[in-house]
């Protein structure tokens, strides 16, 4: 292999399509835009889901459902996470700042324990809301589960 004798791969560069440039070009004339309405114009830039007229399928399709506007969105953190917390950093005490020190909520989270998994270490708990069953896995291994 020389430095000089370097090549792209056949067929993975590719000229750019030069429009505009005369009826030489073999492009001339519209320019590959077709000839009359919107899409010919210079500027023309469609608006999102525009349909070409016809009504578009967001207005089409009716409205429904219903979003809580005081709904509090929680971030899950299951005990077998907390395991492999307690055994990765052999802590006692897990709260909301351990938690993001450890990159699994962040500091605006509101956290909420679930009951997946097994927990076997002793841990201190400190979040915003806990499920019965993680309250009651982690009272049962000899921790304590405390909200904010």
């Amino acid at each position: 292999m020389k430095l000089h004798t370097l090549k792209p791969a056949e067929g993975s560069i590719k000229n750019s399509k030069r429009v505009g440039r005369g009826q030489g070009s073999g492009r001339g004339g519209t320019s590959t835009r077709g000839h009359n309405g919107a899409q010919s114009r210079s500027g023309y830039s469609r608006k999102l889901g525009f349909e070409g007229g016809q009504m578009p399928l967001q207005r089409r399709l009716p409205k429904f459902g219903f979003t809580n506007p005081n709904r509090v969105e929680y971030r899950a953190i299951n005990l077998d996470t907390l395991q492999e917390l307690a055994d990765k950093a052999k802590a006692k005490k897990i709260d909301i700042e351990f938690l993001i020190a450890n990159g699994l909520a962040n500091k605006n989270d509101n956290v909420k324990v679930l009951g997946r998994g097994e927990l076997k270490a002793k841990l201190e708990v400190t979040v915003h809301k806990f499920s019965a069953s993680a309250a009651k896995a982690i009272e049962a291994a000899g921790g304590k589960a405390e909200t904010v």
